[in-house]
């Protein structure tokens, strides 16, 4: 009897000793999760988990695309809170980033983004990555790429924006609703959306900008305003003609989808 107390103790700690092993395991045992280079997926204006939260569930379970490897979450006061799925063995690796107030100026949200990608590096090593930005997280991705280019930050090799307003949101009606800082910074003419064209944006990230005739949030003059503000050499144009196809349902459309596998993977995989 005694001799099974013993035996049982000693199963019970290996088992606690297991647990703790995973998850306190040293930052270059967790990088070793994460082979290839992981797409980080930003929503926009007032977006949530679902922004993406579907199509990335298409991505990995309808198309077998690639694992969600990591979930993001941003507080208010920029605080992150991580969680790793452990799903991050195979290359291509998902980064969905949510935060937590989507109303936030273009200077906040940026400056979270560069946060989480901050920590990516330095507890997975991760030195490059691709960027996915809907809407207003198109424009929060560029502005990360001309405002923080230091060596503690990754590299970015590829940025796509869907249905980003580039030029602002020219319905006045929309701003009768939304008036918090971030619907300020999408107005025509802010001083945000001047601030994008300030610092170079970087000779080596080539870009896909994604639009569609059906958006009347980013409306396609808007959204072609992008070719203005960076070389031509670099910009991939695609403005799908579909008068159903609007704002929000862009990042639920199938087309979009492939779009954005062809852009980011196709190469790696001829």
């Amino acid at each position: 009897m005694k001799k099974k107390h013993i035996i049982s103790v000693t199963t019970s700690c290996m088992i606690l000793v297991g647990i703790i092993a995973v998850f306190y395991m040293p930052n270059k045992a967790k990088s070793e999760f994460y082979t290839g280079q992981p797409t980080v997926f930003v929503h926009g204006y007032k977006g949530t988990s679902n922004s993406f939260g579907y199509m990335l569930n298409r991505f990995e379970n309808k198309y077998n695309w690639g694992n969600k490897a990591l979930v993001y979450h941003v507080s208010s006061t920029g605080k992150i809170r991580q969680y790793n799925l452990n799903k991050g063995k195979e290359a291509p690796t998902f980064v969905q980033v949510i935060f937590e107030n989507n109303r936030a100026s273009f200077k906040d949200s940026t400056k979270w983004l560069a946060s989480v990608l901050k920590h990516m590096k330095e507890n997975y090593f991760i030195d490059s990555v691709n960027l996915v930005g809907h809407s207003m997280g198109g424009l929060v991705s560029f502005k990360y790429l001309t405002d923080y280019n230091g060596v503690e930050y990754p590299n970015v090799n590829k940025l796509i924006t869907i249905g980003s307003p580039f030029d602002g949101i020219y319905s006045t009606e929309y701003f009768y609703v939304h008036r918090d800082a971030g619907a300020m910074d999408l107005k025509p003419d802010s001083a945000a959306l001047q601030l994008l064209r300030k610092n170079p944006f970087p000779k080596d990230v080539d870009v896909l900008s994604i639009g569609s005739t059906g958006d009347t949030v980013a409306v396609p003059e808007s959204v072609q305003t992008l070719r203005t503000i960076i070389p031509r050499n670099q910009l991939q144009e695609i403005m799908i003609e579909n008068e159903k196809l609007g704002h929000s349902a862009l990042h639920e459309n199938k087309h979009v989808d492939k779009l954005i596998h062809s852009f980011l993977w196709q190469d790696e995989e001829d």
